[in-house]
């Protein structure tokens, strides 16, 4: 029976429009190319896609006449009409479509197929739709991407083609805005323009080649990291890179992730996997002596490079690679510290957001999962101890029920960027399972072994997700303290070359990053070059700056702060530094 649209939210119709203009779409695609062969097409956040096997691939134009083709079905408004059927009828409708006949063949033989009609086109689908096509108004198509069919590698490689769908054009607009931001500060734009990091595909997809500028932001981060880590109680650990296979059967890892993990290596006859994880090397750096309850907790942090398998068709610059440097942590504790240990981990995660400029976040707290190990009792007062950790913070935070690991509850913190666009980032999470498969123990005050707590703890994610997320949310122009070249000296002439390096002599002997335009172009062209690296000062040097020791200050927003004495500019960018502003 059909809802009437003013009684559903707006999530509902929005999830209503987009579904319907999947099936329009698809039915614009059969008219251009008759022997299209259909996959699936379900509705997303901001839209739709819809995956089609077809004869060649499609061009931004193919796109423009595609949307021509939904405007007119839209404006013959048709309805969406229900129809279900047995699965040999299902079959008989489907006979030229293989990618739907491969879902009919895997459905129950005595469950009905649900199908949906407007005008001449016919689709599979359960729904729900709007009540007619002309319901459809306010769309968009955004983009091609290539899709394995079913996310298989194995299988065939489809065309996707994604739209946007809102209910007012104003809507679609403000989206359409936010899309084209988003593009401008992609990361893998920006690090080419940047020379931050590469890719070579031909040697290894999906592992990164960072360049000095990269590195240099890269090492400046990690710095900061490890101080803020030994200051707040942690001890910083090194672990291998690979591990025999009996340390992964033990994990459990080779049992519930293997398809995750790199093919094994033989060594002299041994099994020898490359890491996913660091988990259970800083195990065995807990088990390597016997520990007292005096001991803990105890926190091993490391910034563990592990590699996953990660399929081909899912990498994505940074935020998807196969080979990335984990910002890990382990807490070893008593059951009576685990509520502190977990304020503490969470009061920690959001200062290094702050630190590095996040100042939006959303916490969530994910609950016990369908499967999961260990009983009800522990499960309870782990997720007891997370929600009075957050509580006594007077954080607001959402419930993700079933969203906890199978291992034991977590704590999520999503970041916004610059651009509203959400980014999980840091994640404390509880295990039950580790300890008892390695069999931990502490020796009690009673003089007896208990079993300690495990919380996994990362604040970054991985460094190269982050990176990415930290590039994108300052469209490369990092704060001062971040900046891979904080300031570009620019001399007017040759003859002013001498003082322009005294003066990046100067700034360098106080720590400042800094580089000399010793190029025999125009002084305007040495500064826009220097605004499209990003570099944050851009300091003129002339016959009146040499003779008064000053700079002629720019910043790259272009604003021209005019001359300033150096040593008045070092107080400024040394203090700029220091505060990490």
């Amino acid at each position: 029976m059909a809802v009437e649209p003013d009684k559903l939210s707006k999530e509902e119709r929005l999830e209503r429009l987009r579904h319907s203009a999947s099936h329009i779409m698809a039915e614009a695609v059969l008219v251009m190319f008759p022997d299209a062969k259909l996959a699936i097409g379900p509705p997303i956040d901001t839209g739709f896609y819809y995956d089609f096997d077809l004869p060649r691939p499609l061009t931004m134009e193919d796109l423009q006449v595609i949307e021509e083709r939904m405007r007119e079905s839209i404006a013959r408004d048709h309805p969406f009409v229900q129809t279900v059927v047995g699965k040999d009828e299902a079959r008989r409708l489907f006979a030229q479509q293989p990618y739907k006949l491969e879902l009919i063949d895997e459905l129950p033989e005595e469950e009905q197929v649900s199908t949906f009609r407007h005008g001449e086109f016919l689709d599979m689908c359960a729904g729900p739709h709007a009540a007619s096509t002309g319901q459809v108004r306010a769309f968009k198509l955004t983009s091609v991407a290539g899709a394995y069919w079913r996310g298989d590698e194995r299988r065939p490689m489809l065309q996707r083609i994604y739209g946007a769908v809102f209910e007012t054009e104003e809507e679609l607009a403000d989206y359409l805005h936010r899309l084209e931001e988003a593009q401008r500060r992609d990361h893998r734009r920006l690090g080419r323009e940047l020379d931050l990091f590469s890719f070579h595909e031909e040697y290894g997809p999906g592992l990164v080649y960072w360049h000095p500028k990269g590195g240099r932001v890269r090492t400046i981060s990690e710095d900061v990291w490890r101080q803020e880590h030994l200051k707040a109680g942690y001890e910083i650990v090194y672990t291998p890179h690979v591990g025999k296979a009996a340390l992964w059967e033990t994990s459990g890892h080779l049992d519930f992730y293997r398809e995750n993990m790199f093919p094994a290596m033989d060594a002299e006859g041994q099994e020898y996997f490359v890491k996913p994880m660091n988990c259970p090397f800083h195990i065995q750096i807990y088990r390597s002596s016997t520990r007292s309850y005096r001991e803990l907790p105890l926190r091993l942090a490391e910034l563990g490079t592990v590699y996953r398998y990660e399929r081909s068709g899912v990498l994505h610059g940074l935020m998807r690679v196969r080979g990335f440097t984990q910002d890990d942590a382990h807490i070893f504790c008593r059951p009576d510290q685990l509520e502190d240990e977990i304020v503490r981990a969470v009061d920690f995660g959001i200062y290094f957001l702050r630190l590095f400029g996040f100042q939006d976040y959303q916490v969530y707290l994910s609950t016990r999962p369908e499967k999961y190990v260990g009983d009800l009792e522990q499960w309870d007062r782990a997720i007891e101890a997370l929600r009075e950790a957050v509580q006594s913070r007077n954080l607001p935070y959402e419930i993700d029920e079933g969203g906890g690991v199978f291992y034991g509850p977590k704590i999520d913190i999503h970041v916004r960027d610059a651009i509203g666009r959400a980014w999980q980032l840091t994640t404390i999470q509880f295990d039950f399972n580790l300890p008892e498969r390695f069999d931990l123990a502490f020796i009690g005050q009673d003089g007896r072994e208990h079993q300690p707590y495990m919380v996994h703890r990362a604040l970054l994610g991985s460094m190269e997700r982050f990176l990415g997320v930290l590039l994108e949310h300052y469209a490369g122009a990092f704060p001062l303290w971040l900046a891979p070249v904080q300031a570009v000296v620019i001399p007017i002439s040759d003859r002013h070359v001498e003082y322009a390096g005294w003066v990046a002599a100067e700034l360098s002997a106080a720590g400042l990053r800094v580089e000399v335009d010793e190029r025999s172009e125009r002084m305007q062209a040495k500064i826009r070059d220097a605004q499209l690296q990003k570099v944050p000062y851009m300091l003129v040097v002339g016959d009146k700056e040499a003779e008064a020791k000053a700079v002629a200050v720019r910043l790259r927003s272009g604003e021209d702060l005019g001359a300033m004495h150096l040593e008045e500019f070092l107080l400024r960018a040394v203090d700029e530094v220091r505060e990490r502003r």
